[in-house]
């Protein structure tokens, strides 16, 4: 099968605005090792590999232990996460998954527990950012690892 666009080229403008908005929700009240682990999460339930590749070696460069990554797919047997982790990947899965019925105030008012209204709000952009990424890549199939010397991902040790 013949390589798919690289839509970096195909649409630079578009990818340029895209990116800002990335950069915006790192500058939310989400904190990094949260928004690691909702990218990663997230990349898992929608398949994106190359995106699992490179989160889990942004994490891995932010400082986050090897084991909890290994859990993360399990996240709620594991007792690796506190609370407030927990909050996030639930609002993560929800969001990732959106069930017909849409997300229930059961969910909400459980989340609310562990995070402000603000913080629930920016996390819900940090969620929508993620798994637009994931689309766009599941979409044109970059290479997993193609990325790593351009941005610093090599520095994770992983191969």
């Amino acid at each position: 099968m013949a390589p798919r666009a690289d839509y970096a080229e195909q649409s630079p403008e578009l990818l340029k605005k895209f990116i800002e908005l990335l950069g915006a929700t790192r500058e939310g009240s989400i904190e990094e090792p949260i928004r690691d682990l909702v990218a990663i999460r997230a990349a898992q339930i929608n398949g994106c590999t190359f995106c699992l590749d490179m989160h889990v070696k942004q994490a891995k460069i932010h400082g986050e232990r090897e084991l909890r990554l290994y859990h993360l797919a399990a996240w709620r047997d594991s007792t690796l996460f506190v609370p407030r982790e927990r909050a996030a990947l639930a609002w993560t899965e929800i969001l990732t998954k959106l069930p017909e019925q849409g997300v229930a105030d059961e969910i909400y008012e459980r989340v609310r527990t562990q995070l402000s209204e603000k913080e629930i709000s920016d996390l819900t952009f940090v969620v929508i950012a993620v798994n637009s990424w994931n689309r766009l890549n599941i979409a044109f199939k970059p290479v997993p690892g193609s990325v790593d010397v351009k941005f610093g991902l090599s520095k994770a040790a992983l191969s």
